[in-house]
């Protein structure tokens, strides 16, 4: 009875004019944010603070939260139109997305995207006010250990993305492993692959490299000369625009799927969206009655990681307001800006704050609504954009891509480094090697490396401390996921000599 009355009092705090036109400022200039890549929610959020000093708290909150999981709703055009992700959380949508979009299915996928985030994000938004309180103490069980092994298991991810060459795929995740690497290491100050460029001690952001592979990398291959400059088709009739009845059935796992994936793992510190985009896709494609399609442009392919890195918002909120422990570098922001405002996140936020935190959970289920009218109704709209011919098509994408980068850090360094990724996502498609297990080894290397040192510096040098319950299961899962691939290849060529040989 206490939840329901705090969520009334909520949207009585929420339904008033002025909140109501700060979450469709926050849900509006989201959606811009996750559109333009390179630019994201931290950076935006960071420059609007300073003017939310002199505003109504729960309303510049409400506005902030509204930026925050609304950027997730915009990072989904891009990558499913351009092939390129507006949104880090993205970069996995652009893997059926985009294949969707070139099989004359764009409309679907946008229409997709928006549902599967309008479902994912009430979902998460109903388990942020149910389980906040008890969630945020089961996140103080994880520390050090218990995140490596949560990152090794988001590694093995790698077998369900190889495609036809495991090996390949292996090799691509050590290269995003080595790229991740680079820069200054923060636990002995020294450099490492820096190549004696400055520009490198500070790492390769990741925005660089999924831009320049998947969007550089795809323009550069589709110019080559024997190749004609197409336009993709484009959705005709309104039942070709928005997805089917079927579609909406073959998706109604994958909804659940992304939704509790990416709550649960938003609520882990430091976890992030994209890990839990990349697991709730791998986890559909594992459980698909036809897995070989994935990366071909499955509708459910769509569903899954777009659900789970909205979900990652509710959840990433959980820690945030319970525990005052910012989970990503929004959160931080976030986090800063209510200590500003001087409201104390902890687990006292909610008797302390009641108007603050409910008026925020009323605002999200509000904020949802008001994405999913903005988003459905642009779908035609976008998907006009295929009517381009690829001679105007391709700049536009080479341009998004080059302002995006150049708008967040204004280097011509950065700009160099686009190209180079470009040129070795179109290397990666010439000799048919996967790229989305580099940009995976990318994700998870700086984070699992951190992880992996501190655990020792816990124990001392002593592995054992990895063998605790909860990193010592999520290990074996990750070992049986590996081992796995490999006794089925092992099988099916013992199979073929015994044929051979008969």
């Amino acid at each position: 009875m206490d939840i329901f009355n705090g969520l009334m009092q909520g949207f009585s705090v929420a339904l008033t004019p002025m909140n109501l036109g700060m979450c469709f400022l926050g849900c509006f200039l989201g959606t811009v944010v996750g559109v333009l890549p390179g630019l994201g929610p931290p950076a935006t959020i960071a420059m609007l603070l300073p003017l939310t000093f002199k505003m109504d708290p729960t309303g510049a909150m409400i506005m902030l939260a509204g930026i925050y999981y609304g950027a997730k709703y915009g990072g989904s055009t891009t990558s499913i139109l351009l092939n390129v992700p507006g949104e880090t959380s993205s970069v996995v949508t652009c893997l059926d997305g985009y294949q969707m979009a070139r099989n004359g299915r764009a409309g679907a996928a946008l229409g997709i995207s928006a549902i599967a985030s309008f479902v994912a994000g009430t979902i998460g938004t109903v388990l942020l006010m149910l389980v906040a309180p008890p969630l945020a103490k089961l996140t103080l069980a994880f520390s050090a250990p218990e995140y490596f092994a949560l990152m090794v298991l988001g590694l093995t991810m790698v077998v369900l993305l190889a495609g036809d060459s495991l090996t390949k795929a292996l090799l691509s995740m050590m290269v995003g492993l080595w790229i991740a690497s680079m820069g200054t290491d923060l636990f002995t100050a020294t450099s490492r692959f820096t190549f004696g460029q400055t520009e490198l001690l500070g790492g390769i952001e990741f925005v660089i490299v999924a831009i320049g592979i998947f969007a550089v990398g795809e323009v550069m291959s589709n110019m080559e000369p024997e190749k004609p400059l197409d336009m993709l088709p484009v959705p005709k009739g309104l039942k070709n625009l928005l997805p089917s009845w079927q579609d909406l059935k073959d998706c109604k796992y994958a909804f659940l799927n992304g939704s509790l994936i990416g709550f649960f793992i938003g609520i882990l510190p430091g976890a992030g969206a994209t890990i839990s985009s990349f697991l709730s896709y791998g986890i559909e494609k594992s459980y698909s009655k036809h897995p070989e399609k994935f990366g071909t442009g499955v509708i459910e392919g769509v569903a899954a990681p777009e659900g789970a890195n909205n979900a990652d918002t509710a959840g990433a909120m959980v820690p945030l307001l319970t525990l005052g422990i910012p989970g990503s570098g929004t959160t931080a922001i976030l986090l800063a800006a209510l200590v500003l405002w001087g409201f104390k996140p902890g687990p006292l936020f909610i008797e302390e704050s009641p108007a603050l935190f409910w008026g925020l959970v009323a605002s999200m289920y509000i904020g949802n609504v008001v994405l999913l009218i903005l988003n459905l109704p642009l779908v035609a709209l976008f998907a006009q954009l295929l009517k381009m011919p690829g001679y105007v098509m391709y700049p536009l994408i080479l341009g998004v891509s080059i302002i995006g980068i150049y708008t967040s850090d204004s280097s011509i360094f950065q700009l160099c480094l686009l190209v180079l990724f470009g040129l070795v996502g179109y290397v990666m498609r010439k000799l048919d090697f996967p790229t989305a297990p580099l940009v995976l080894g990318l994700v998870l290397g700086d984070s699992m490396e951190k992880a992996l040192r501190q655990a020792l510096m816990m124990s001392q040098g002593h592995l054992s401390i990895l063998f605790r319950p909860i990193p010592a299961v999520l290990l074996c899962i990750a070992a049986f996921l590996l081992i796995v691939p490999l006794i089925k290849k092992f099988n099916s060529a013992r199979v073929q000599m015994i044929d051979a040989e008969a």
